[in-house]
């Protein structure tokens, strides 16, 4: 694959997705549907998916920016539901799903079904937190799904690992399988502690923004290289690192914070948007390798696969949703209110990706004596009509059900009233440490621009207030959007006469780009009061 290969994918990517965003059709859902109809367009590139790209240079960066955006405090108060499913469910799954597809596919090792089922157990991240994000569902549950979707890679690859030990007549024992899980549990989640601090320590020091986001680049692979150096769980050394560096982020200089967001977004969006592209684009290599499984008994087999898959779900969720709580007075103490809708919800998102269709792709082609790997072609096959399955049926039906079930959805007054508490009692404590800067004689200011600092502090204070406030009759503005508005068009304003006054030559550009960027900087504030709202 060319660059220019690359450049098309990632540009035509992007644009599906700008169109997907103004669509109420979920971008991933958009995306894949583009890849499938491109995948047979005449002379269309070779795109097939390189796990060896797809694993250590794909999934580090979208595992890092999805942890960053999580809350550390919440998985941890969620901590049961979340190992429920990304090692307890992962595991039932393998087993399930893969005894499942050996009782139903004729000649099918039961190794080889065992590979598949670890290969379609973990749900995606990357869709999972596009699905969540989308359809804004209830905290808790979007904490969970998030949770399970950071750490059930791990489990699946593990898994993965041993059943392919397994296929390939390495005398795998039931010691070894557990050793093999605890070496990469224990020992990706060492590399993480282990590198977490020192990262920290050198994002807090470096004092260029410029160094310090080459670092937060860098991250994701050093902590994934790092960890499968010693054959433990890089996903997991991803996500350590990641859920520390995103709780001690306001510890970073405020430039790199910035800056920070506005690179990981955009590669995010970047990697999120080629990904499920890449996915529909593979249909015909995983058709052309059928060999002598027939398109139509394939057909038959996917759609017991997928059934079975959706199945198996909902046999481990329920469960493990209501068990403990029948068994635990204080699990029901802490988490009152828990209905059927709510594990409901969890079993119809466990939507795959690309993370199942890069371990399916890695699958050895050959065993130790050189014979081909049992039903390597039909496993691949089955993996990708799982993964398009759960995207499209579940994908397109999830908003459906969740508008039907009536879920609570989040109350945007009660945010916005917590918001402005919050707000005001930081602004109490800024403004008693400004009075007392001001009172010292080595920070004595002319009044007008000590009375400019207090402005600053109480229009902060008051911004969030005024949301709550009536809107405007005419244009159905709060007096806060009324102000950030005037003062983005009137720093428009000020942005063309600096422009112009540099085409007359009366100032010159080096001039002109640092005033541009000085109200660049201001309506940037602007937007982003404007964003969190």
């Amino acid at each position: 694959m060319d660059v220019l290969q690359v450049v098309a994918l990632i540009a035509a990517s992007a644009a599906i997705a700008g169109v997907a965003r103004r669509t109420p059709v979920p971008a991933p859902l958009m995306l894949v549907a583009a890849g499938l109809i491109a995948s047979y367009v005449p002379g269309m590139p070779d795109y097939a998916l390189d796990p060896h790209i797809v694993l250590p240079l794909i999934l580090p960066p979208l595992l890092h920016t999805a942890a960053l955006d999580s809350s550390y405090l919440d998985l941890r108060a969620n901590i049961r539901p979340v190992a429920l499913l990304s090692v307890g469910y992962v595991l039932f799954a393998t087993f399930a799903v893969g005894w499942i597809a050996y009782q139903l596919v004729p000649d099918l090792p039961l190794t080889a079904a065992l590979v598949l089922g670890a290969v379609v157990a973990p749900p995606d991240a990357v869709a999972a937190t596009a699905i969540a994000r989308r359809l804004g569902l209830p905290h808790r549950i979007t904490t969970i799904l998030q949770g399970e979707s950071l750490v059930n890679d791990a489990t699946a690859i593990t898994a993965y690992r041993v059943a392919v030990a397994a296929a390939l007549g390495e005398g795998v024992t039931w010691a070894g399988s557990i050793g093999e899980f605890a070496l990469a549990a224990v020992g990706g989640v060492a590399v993480g502690l282990v590198l977490m601090v020192p990262i920290h320590w050198l994002r807090t020091h470096l004092k260029e923004a410029l160094l310090q986001n080459t670092l937060s680049l860098l991250i994701p692979f050093v902590a994934y290289a790092a960890a499968e150096r010693f054959h433990a769980s890089g996903v997991l050394a991803v996500v350590v690192v990641a859920l520390f560096l995103g709780h001690r982020a306001w510890q970073v200089d405020f430039a790199t914070r910035l800056q920070e967001a506005a690179v990981w977004r955009m590669v995010a969006f970047i990697l999120e948007s080629s990904v499920f592209a890449l996915i529909g684009l593979q249909l015909p290599y995983v058709v052309q390798g059928l060999g002598a499984y027939g398109v139509r008994e394939s057909a038959l087999y996917a759609l017991g696969v997928f059934v079975a898959v959706v199945v198996v779900r909902f046999v481990w969720v329920f469960p493990s949703a209501f068990l403990p709580r029948v068994l635990s007075r204080r699990i029901r103490e802490r988490e009152p209110g828990v209905t059927w809708r709510t594990p409901l919800i969890v079993g119809w998102a466990g939507i795959r990706g690309v993370v199942s269709l890069a371990i399916a792709f890695s699958i050895p082609l050959t065993m130790e004596g050189g014979e081909p790997f049992p039903a390597r072609n039909l496993v691949l096959f089955l993996t990708f009509t799982t993964v398009i399955g759960t995207l499209v049926v579940q994908g397109l039906t999830l908003p459906m059900l969740i508008r039907v079930l009536k879920l609570p959805q989040p109350d945007a007054q009660a945010e916005t009233l917590a918001e402005a508490q919050a707000q005001s009692e930081a602004s109490r404590a800024a403004e008693e440490l400004l009075e007392a800067l001001l009172a010292d004689e080595r920070n004595a200011l002319p009044g007008p621009l000590a009375d400019r600092l207090r402005r600053v502090v109480e229009r902060r204070r008051n911004a969030v207030w005024e949301r709550l406030g009536a809107a405007n009759p005419i244009t159905g503005e709060s007096a806060d959007d009324t102000y950030r508005r005037l003062t983005r068009e009137a720093i428009e304003a000020e942005r063309e006469v600096f422009v112009r006054l540099r085409d007359e030559r009366r100032i010159d550009d080096e001039m002109m780009r640092t005033l541009l960027r000085r109200l660049d900087l201001e309506e940037a504030a602007a937007y982003r009061e404007g964003a969190e709202d």
